[in-house]
């Protein structure tokens, strides 16, 4: 089974630039994580989404990254060890980043 969570949006003060980690900025992340069927209809047989958000939060909110790199591994690693999954797929987007008609994102995968 796949759950997906796109959209997160979240401040974050993280990049190369002086005034990206002084001013801050959006970041945008979609999360993809595989693991198996719940066997039951009940939450605890499976991923919460809101605790997945809140992984996502304290990981960016915790520390500045220089990369987006370093940013996307440091979630999907984090998402692996808490979470009874198989993978993780971690997107990030810095939609403020003027790239002359162009947007960034790294995707992590474990």
């Amino acid at each position: 089974m796949r759950i997906e969570i796109a959209g997160i949006t979240l401040r974050g003060l993280h990049g190369v630039l002086d005034h990206e980690r002084r001013d801050g900025q959006l970041f945008v992340f979609d999360v993809a994580l595989e693991l198996d069927e719940p066997a039951e209809d009940d939450i605890d047989a499976t991923v919460d989404y809101r605790d997945v958000v809140a992984c996502v939060r304290e990981i960016s909110d915790g520390r500045a990254f220089q990369l987006l790199e370093s940013l996307a591994a440091a979630v999907a690693d984090e998402l692996m060890r808490r979470f009874p999954v198989s993978s993780a797929s971690v997107r990030v987007g810095k939609p403020e980043l003027e790239l002359d008609g162009g947007r960034a994102t790294v995707t992590a995968e474990r």
